[in-house]
């Protein structure tokens, strides 16, 4: 039986969407197309906020202390996201409103030391869907955590970047493997999201 694309309320989770892009000395590969997946981002967002669904943001940032980065420096990746550096800002074309849920995060899942998983809860939400960058990191190390949390997760797999395009490939094949029916595009979440029937069923196969 094929698991329906979203499992009771949704909430659309927008990871280190930041206007940066980390920057050019933080040593951080990034996939072309930033700006184009930011306007399909802007458009689920309009979408899950015509119908009265969570949008919830998140920023990496870091203290300019240093001190929260822990081991995160020991690979590949420069310094990053400090605290009031212009770059460090959610990109403004999001269309983030003063109402709006912002949580702040000092490690790459969304989930770790922060009150995601509370917020999610109080909300009622089944279905976590994530959108932003980078799919390989972010992306996938807070997907693991939701799957681990038994939500419902969604990856909307044309509105995140990796820190390559064989990195991001890699990463949702992880990703589908913890959940079947992980990885959709925007189009079929649209489709899912329209009134009627469709809204608790998967698209067919073709």
């Amino acid at each position: 039986m094929t698991p329906p694309l979203i499992a009771g309320r949704p909430a659309l989770l927008v990871i280190d969407m930041q206007e940066g892009a980390y920057g050019d000395d933080s040593g951080i590969p990034r996939m072309g197309g930033f700006a184009a997946r930011i306007a399909t981002v802007r458009q689920l967002i309009e979408r899950f906020r015509d119908l009265s669904y969570p949008v919830i943001f998140v920023s990496e940032e870091h203290r300019r202390s240093l001190i929260d980065f822990g081991r995160e420096l020991d690979g590949e990746e420069g310094i990053h996201c400090l605290e009031g550096d212009p770059g460090t800002a959610i990109a403004a074309a999001l269309g983030v409103g003063p109402d709006d849920v912002v949580i702040r995060k000092r490690r790459y899942s969304c989930f770790f030391a922060t009150d995601l998983d509370l917020l999610l809860r109080s909300l009622r939400v089944e279905t976590v869907v994530l959108v932003g960058e980078l799919t390989d990191v972010c992306v996938h190390y807070t997907f693991a955590d939701a799957h681990q949390l038994d939500y419902v997760v969604r990856v909307v797999e044309d509105c995140c970047g990796g820190s390559s395009a064989a990195a991001h490939d890699a990463a949702l094949e992880a990703m589908s493997y913890l959940q079947s029916a992980a990885r959709i595009s925007a189009a079929d979440l649209r489709a899912a999201m329209a009134p009627g029937p469709a809204m608790t069923t998967a698209p067919g196969p073709g």
